[in-house]
């Protein structure tokens, strides 16, 4: 069917900081003036002039005199400066280049730059060369670049005004850009939309006169109901980070092209259930509790992300049921961990705090009593995952003999013993060291009876979990001497921020070091997780991807391209995936890949369809029975 005139949707871009990601003549000087002995205030001084371009304080012709005069710039340049500019072009702009190649007849690029590097670079996308209105070098007899066309119109302040007037274009005009002179565009009259482009770029300047703000070009298609390369904008999921997640994560997951949102502190159950709609993605560390209650509230919720080992602080159960895919960093911190329980152990077999609070008194106590090397002491690890196992290699390199116990099944590293009951190791053990996960069964797991089975004068350390340990027992053991000293980090109530009290039985007691949940908080470590779960995330969002997920059937996909990807998540019942293919005969969709896994709660389905399908049959695949969450990727 032929669409009417008032149907047609033109899109007009700019080059500069829109359909690239820089502004071409500042990388132009970067080249032109590598050997220059002003180089770096010359950049300086073209990027001012730039930025004042485009903000409206300086005219264009001015803008243009100015840049070319400090630029000293050759013909010679101009083809590494398309080598450069292509492989900056603008994610967004990239990933929709099947956009581009379907819609060349009404996409324009209007641009105060100049032709002699921008046909090269938009073309390779399927602009049509014919569709590229910007001005032209002029060069002397040897090739240097000494001015400008001045006949063009796009050399003088309403430039693009006028070039698009002279278009003549019938139906929508969206004026696509970054600057004060695409607005000008909107103002005249020239384009019926404006969209202020912000994913390289924000003027503040610029967005207050737009009549939409776009920070991806994926938005600008899903603003007009029409197909790019995503099926919903990045920029329109909602992402919340909190208990102050390292911006390390906050970088990478914006770069992406999410919204996100951060809090330095944790929120409570109403405060959380509250924030939480509207929000596709939450990123949490220890202390904020995402429980059933929450998850109810969560309209939108995709997917959670704990920044740090442990996800007890979490329903996963109830994540599960509501097709929320939970994702953590098993490894990230191990390190870290390990390093302070190691400090730890040789602070208390010195009596290091004790000693440590004497100086401050002014008491001077130097006295070899009660002091000992770790050289040959039997260290007793209880739970011999990641970082039980990392602590039994490093405590056996500083000359410790190691033993441990698990419940699960574990290999030996090095010259570790494997303890066959936990009466055994804690018979034997003169430093005992718990690393255990916070599964509600391990609650209280440590209590007076296991104390009471430990050597007399043994060390006790506890950087696993709050809840693992009988707190009143443990205070009954330090205080008696049955335990000669412990090192806890983790507590079963811990503030929320910084800001508020810290109260515990262990306050006060002799050789005792008392941490703020610190085992895995270096600044190599929140690195490492400010890297790793928004990976995990971002996979999931991007590709459907739920390797390590904590809870979601773990699914690795290969590459998808030129088709559709459907993700269908069910409750496991027996028929679902017939009925999903019987959808998809139904309409025609041809399938071109399919996967399935499940656990004993849900069926987790990613099917790649060919582009063409009907628009009617994401209804028809939520409308499945069993149906929990069903999204398109692309």
């Amino acid at each position: 069917m032929n669409q009417t005139t008032s149907e047609v949707q033109h899109f007009v871009i700019d080059f500069d900081s829109t359909f690239t990601k820089v502004e071409a003549l500042d990388i132009l000087g970067e080249i032109s003036l590598e050997n220059h002995p002003e180089k770096d205030k010359r950049l300086q001084l073209i990027k001012d002039v730039t930025d004042k371009g485009m903000a409206g304080e300086m005219s264009l012709r001015e803008s243009l005199e100015s840049r070319i005069n400090i630029l000293d710039a050759h013909q010679s340049h101009l083809d590494e400066l398309v080598r450069r500019l292509s492989k900056l072009v603008s994610k967004s702009i990239s990933r929709n280049q099947t956009f581009f190649e379907h819609n060349a007849a009404n996409t324009f690029i209007v641009s105060n730059g100049f032709k002699e590097f921008i046909v090269p670079v938009v073309t390779q996308l399927g602009i049509r060369p014919e569709h590229v209105f910007a001005n032209d070098f002029i060069f002397d007899d040897n090739g240097a670049i000494i001015d400008f066309n001045r006949e063009n119109v796009l050399s003088s302040n309403g430039g693009k005004v006028k070039q698009i007037e002279q278009l003549s274009l019938k139906g929508n005009v969206h004026m696509i850009g970054d600057g004060y002179t695409d607005y000008e565009v909107r103002k005249a009259g020239a384009a019926n939309t404006f969209y202020a482009y912000t994913e390289n770029i924000e003027r503040d300047s610029v967005k207050a006169h737009a009549d939409h703000i776009a920070p991806s070009f994926d938005e600008i298609l899903f603003h007009n109901n029409m197909s790019g390369a995503l099926s919903y904008p990045k920029n329109r999921i909602k992402m919340l980070l909190l208990e102050s997640v390292h911006p390390k994560a906050l970088a990478k997951l914006k770069e992406d092209g999410f919204s996100v949102e951060s809090y330095p502190a944790g929120l409570d159950e109403d405060e959380l259930s509250e924030k939480i709609k509207g929000i596709r993605v939450l990123g949490i560390r220890s202390k904020t509790q995402v429980t059933a209650k929450v998850l109810d509230h969560a309209d939108k919720l995709m997917a959670i992300g704990a920044f740090c080992i442990g996800t007890n602080q979490i329903d996963l159960e109830a994540a599960l049921n509501k097709g929320v895919a939970v994702f953590n960093a098993p490894y990230s911190n191990t390190r870290s961990v390990v390093e302070l329980a190691i400090a730890e152990i040789i602070m208390l077999m010195r009596g290091i705090p004790d000693k440590s609070k004497d100086m401050h008194q002014g008491k001077w106590s130097k006295t070899a009593n009660s002091s000992y090397e770790i050289r040959g002491k039997k260290l007793g690890i209880i739970g011999y995952g990641n970082i039980g196992a990392q602590l039994s290699v490093l405590a056996e390199n500083l000359g410790m003999n190691v033993f441990y116990y698990d419940i699960e099944e574990r290999l030996a590293l090095g010259n570790a013993t494997k303890c066959n009951s936990l009466q055994e190791l804690l018979e034997l053990a003169d430093v005992v060291s718990l690393h255990v996960d916070g599964r509600p069964e391990n609650k209280n797991i440590f209590r007076k009876e296991h104390f009471e089975m430990m050597k007399d004068g043994a060390v006790f350390l506890n950087l696993a979990r709050g809840p693992v340990v009988d707190i009143p027992a443990l205070k009954e053991a330090v205080s008696s001497g049955k335990v000669r000293g412990t090192g806890v980090d983790v507590f079963p109530e811990e503030p929320k921020s910084n800001n508020d009290p810290f109260n515990s039985e262990l306050i006060g007691l002799p050789n005792t070091i008392l941490t703020p949940h610190i085992g895995g908080s270096t600044q190599e470590a929140q690195e490492n997780i400010g890297d790793f779960v928004p990976g995990k995330i971002m996979d999931y969002i991007n590709t459907g991807n739920t390797a390590l997920s904590v809870n979601f059937p773990n699914l690795t996909l290969p590459p998808l391209e030129n088709a559709h990807r459907l993700i269908h998540i069910h409750e496991n019942k027996p028929g679902v995936l017939a009925e999903i293919n019987n959808v998809l005969a139904a309409h025609e969709a041809n399938i071109v890949g399919q996967y399935l896994k499940t656990n004993e709660s849900i069926g987790y389905v990613i099917t790649d369809i060919d582009k063409e399908y009907g628009k009617d049959l994401a209804k028809a695949l939520k409308k499945i029975e069993h149906t929990i969450k069903f999204r398109v990727l692309y």
